[in-house]
């Protein structure tokens, strides 16, 4: 089993590197610091199976630098392992797109060598392993994703609703954006009002102007019923009631 340790701890690194070396049926044919390192190495020597930190010197996390090796090598096997507990980890790897030939672990469960073995051979023969944990946490920040009324907003549209909810006119806005037809953000106010549903359940521009402040304020999103009271959805998809206070 040909093996790539990716580890930006000097000391952690050698000390894989000589753990597997004892290893039957291990060959160490590449140690490095960085993604930007393991991208070269792979262009190298490629690897029967990729031992990858998440945090790592350079510009990349471990993440970030497996989905550019997949790009040359698609499903080149890679266990993620780390002891990082960051939504962005947890984020990049929900958005990576990586469905086998892999595992992510916690570093503090699965540090020696002989208990990650069995997990690299796993990967190379396309069998897929997550810590429990870790898949919670995964799920954890999908879920806050979903909830967050910014993620289907596009950059320019988050910018308007942002100003929006801080009380600015169009004419204000369009005024600090640099555009010179205000209409251009009424447009803008139509694409977040249908992209938050509010375009369906008010007629009243001013109604879905207040609701779209309250949303961006609130931080997640609201929904309205009939008679105009005020809802969020909780982990089960329940309609719960929104008194101003929950974040």
């Amino acid at each position: 089993m040909k093996l790539l340790i990716v580890e930006d701890n000097e000391s952690l690194r050698n000390a894989l590197k000589e753990g597997f070396s004892i290893l039957e049926g291990m060959d160490v044919i590449g140690s490095c610091k960085s993604g930007e390192e393991a991208i070269e190495n792979c262009l190298e020597q490629l690897p029967d199976v990729i031992l990858m930190d998440l945090q790592l010197a350079g510009a990349m996390n471990g993440i970030q630098a497996a989905i550019a090796i997949r790009k040359e090598y698609p499903r080149l096997p890679v266990v993620f392992y780390s002891i990082q507990d960051e939504d962005v980890f947890y984020r990049d790897f929900q958005r990576s797109g990586i469905l086998s030939h892999y595992a992510y672990v916690r570093k503090s469960n699965y540090l020696l060598p002989v208990q990650l073995k069995p997990i690299l051979h796993d990967a190379i023969h396309g069998r897929s392993f997550i810590d429990p944990d870790i898949e919670q946490r995964v799920q954890e920040v999908r879920f806050k994703d979903e909830q967050s009324p910014m993620a289907v907003l596009e950059p320019n549209e988050q910018i308007v609703a942002k100003m929006i909810a801080q009380g600015y006119t169009n004419e204000q806005i369009a005024e600090k954006l640099g555009f010179r037809e205000k209409r251009t953000i009424s447009r803008t106010n139509g694409q977040i009002y249908a992209a938050w549903g509010l375009d369906a359940t008010t007629t009243d521009e001013k109604v879905a102007r207040t609701r779209a402040a309250l949303i961006v304020n609130c931080g997640r999103m609201l929904e309205w019923s009939e008679s105009g009271e005020p809802f969020f959805r909780n982990e089960n998809g329940d309609l719960i009631p929104w008194g101003g206070s929950e974040r």
